[in-house]
């Protein structure tokens, strides 16, 4: 099969051989993944160390998905980094973490190139380091030609933050006279989101085991399929991307209506 006719374009040889050894036809991922990155600091106290620990073999763990991710021809992977609600942790955990994240940008730099994604950032600047910045916007510009998976990492993102000042930018449109109200919709809303252009995640994946979506992707993620495993982050790695995806792969997804299936069958409901 010829990458531009396979469902996923990018879907490397590799990746269609073991999605073969998983029974997985590539029409059946998902395009857009996006991950709860939840339990470094746990993984880290059950064993002894710092939670810092934790947050250090977990990037482990994101190197490993994103390999997998780009082997798969997935579209978009969206990994949950930091949150608005973050910075209430001690100030040496987050300064730790400002200095992983800015080594991973420089040290992923020639692997993001290699493999042909691009990464982009969602989330509020305010706050963030001017070295972090630097280093976000550095491999944002150079990788910004890649026609591979997107990368897309939230950092200091908050999904109410996110709606409230897309509506903030509504109101000030309307009230300047360049919008309409009446014209506000669902798409237009959308693209006043900070992804904008992109296509909703169609699996959400969330580790530790926790039932909640903690205010990630709230409006994006209104018809994802939910995927909860106990593992703890840094214990994740691609085979359980991929097993995450079979899960998927197994679903019939209704957005509200009936499944496919009994609407072939002539299903009726009272």
């Amino acid at each position: 099969m010829r990458p531009e006719d396979r469902p996923h374009p990018n879907l490397t040889e590799e990746g269609l051989a073991r999605l073969e050894a998983w029974g997985l036809k590539p029409e059946r991922l998902p395009r857009h993944v996006a991950i709860i990155m939840d339990g470094n600091g746990r993984w880290a106290s059950t064993r002894g160390f710092p939670r810092v620990v934790g947050h250090r073999r977990g990037i482990q763990s994101v190197r490993s998905v994103v390999e997998e991710g780009v082997r798969i021809g997935l579209e978009q992977l969206t990994l949950y980094c930091l949150s608005v609600e973050n910075w209430k942790r001690p100030a040496r955990e987050l300064k730790f973490l400002m200095r992983l994240l800015r080594r991973f940008l420089v040290a992923e730099r020639a692997e993001l190139m290699e493999r042909n994604v691009q990464l982009r950032m969602i989330g509020r600047r305010e706050g963030l380091p001017a070295e972090v910045l630097e280093e976000i916007d550095r491999t944002s510009s150079m990788t910004a030609a890649n026609t591979g998976m997107i990368l897309r990492l939230a950092i200091n993102y908050g999904g109410r933050t996110e709606i409230v000042e897309a509506a903030r930018r509504l109101a000030e449109d309307a009230r300047a006279g360049r919008l309409d109200p009446a014209a506000i919709d669902e798409a237009m809303f959308s693209a006043s989101l900070e992804t904008a252009g992109s296509a909703d995640p169609d699996l959400l994946i969330r580790t530790a085991g926790e039932m909640r979506v903690s205010n990630f992707l709230l409006w994006q993620i209104s018809y994802a399929e939910l995927w909860v495993t106990p593992m703890l982050w840094p214990d994740f790695r691609g085979g359980d991307l991929l097993r995450a995806c079979a899960e998927y792969a197994g679903r019939e997804r209704k957005f509200g209506g009936l499944p496919a299936s009994s609407l072939a069958a002539g299903t009726r409901t009272s």
